[in-house]
């Protein structure tokens, strides 16, 4: 008998060892919200998983692109809004980078996987910077929250990162935002020169790209943090918000402050687009993203106030 007992626990260990090393490896994976409420839940870490997609998106009442680095307040920004005006139940939001956004703007469509999304959105929400190249898009823009930078490191910082000189060290790896399609990043590349001349720039976004210490992402606000928490990267420049909710979140990260001397300051502007589908629904949603019941929940999430 003793012996049959240990072969069913070692059949049983066959079976389960897979699923636990599953879960470990996946441990910290997105979403990091709360999904809907729905009698069927299909979320499959790394397959079918789809973190910055939210709500309704058969026949919406309000859509929203949100600048990507906002996902940890969508949540209760529409639970918010949906209460304010119940009129409302049926919104869908984005939370791509905001350059992405645009792209899909533009070309009327959007794959991820094998769905094609091919909605218009009423709102678009970027950086002044990105809202200010395409002002024909708008009929109102209004700022709503601002942002800074950050580094994030594993907990413990085992790599004794103190500020972005030591970015250029040979062998740090580096989970940093692709300049081309991430606002962030451009801002992020004036902060290495204000932090250490053209040279650190260059250390970073040249020779460590080369040589494939420094990691460009296509999302960062999903990546960098994974990088960090499965030990891919060391650090990572993120907007400071990103780096406070993985702390919220309890994973363990630590947040390093960069001195405003060497900082940058984000402006977030919401814009409604002249085309919008849902014109009046846009219009409620402008002014609530600007009220103080939307301010809250952004300073609670570490965002500056307009």
């Amino acid at each position: 008998m003793k012996n049959i007992n240990k072969a069913i626990h070692l059949a049983m260990g066959m079976f389960l060892l897979p699923a636990v090393l599953y879960a470990q490896e996946h441990h910290f994976d997105p979403p990091w919200n709360t999904p809907p409420q729905s009698e069927v839940n299909f979320t499959v870490p790394g397959v079918d998983n789809m973190p910055d997609f939210y709500g309704d998106i058969n026949d919406p009442q309000l859509v929203i692109f949100f600048a990507g680095n906002q996902f940890m307040c969508v949540d209760e920004l529409i639970q918010a809004f949906k209460k304010e005006h119940p009129q409302y139940q049926r919104v869908f939001a984005e939370t791509l980078p905001p350059g992405i956004l645009a792209k899909q703007i533009e070309a009327g469509s959007l794959v991820t996987g094998n769905m094609r999304v091919t909605l218009k959105p009423d709102v678009y929400t970027a950086g002044k910077s990105r809202i200010d190249q395409t002002p024909e898009w708008f009929s109102r823009t209004a700022l709503y929250a601002r942002n800074r930078l950050a580094i994030m490191v594993p907990k413990g910082n085992p790599k004794g990162v103190k500020s972005l000189r030591d970015f250029s060290q040979a062998g740090l790896r580096i989970s940093m935002p692709n300049p081309d399609f991430e606002g962030i990043g451009k801002r992020i590349e004036e902060a290495y020169v204000k932090a250490g001349t053209v040279n650190l720039r260059n250390a970073v976004m040249e020779q460590k790209v080369k040589d494939g210490s420094t990691y460009l992402t296509q999302i960062h606000h999903r990546q960098s943090p994974m990088r960090i928490l499965y030990a891919q990267s060391d650090a990572a420049p993120v907007w400071y918000t990103e780096a406070y909710y993985q702390k919220m979140l309890g994973h363990p990260v630590e947040l390093i402050e960069i001195p405003e001397k060497e900082n940058i300051q984000a402006q977030y502007y919401a814009g409604q687009l002249k085309d919008a589908p849902h014109a009046e629904d846009a219009k409620d949603f402008m002014d609530f993203l600007t009220s103080p019941t939307a301010n809250a929940i952004y300073k609670k999430f570490g965002f500056g106030l307009p």
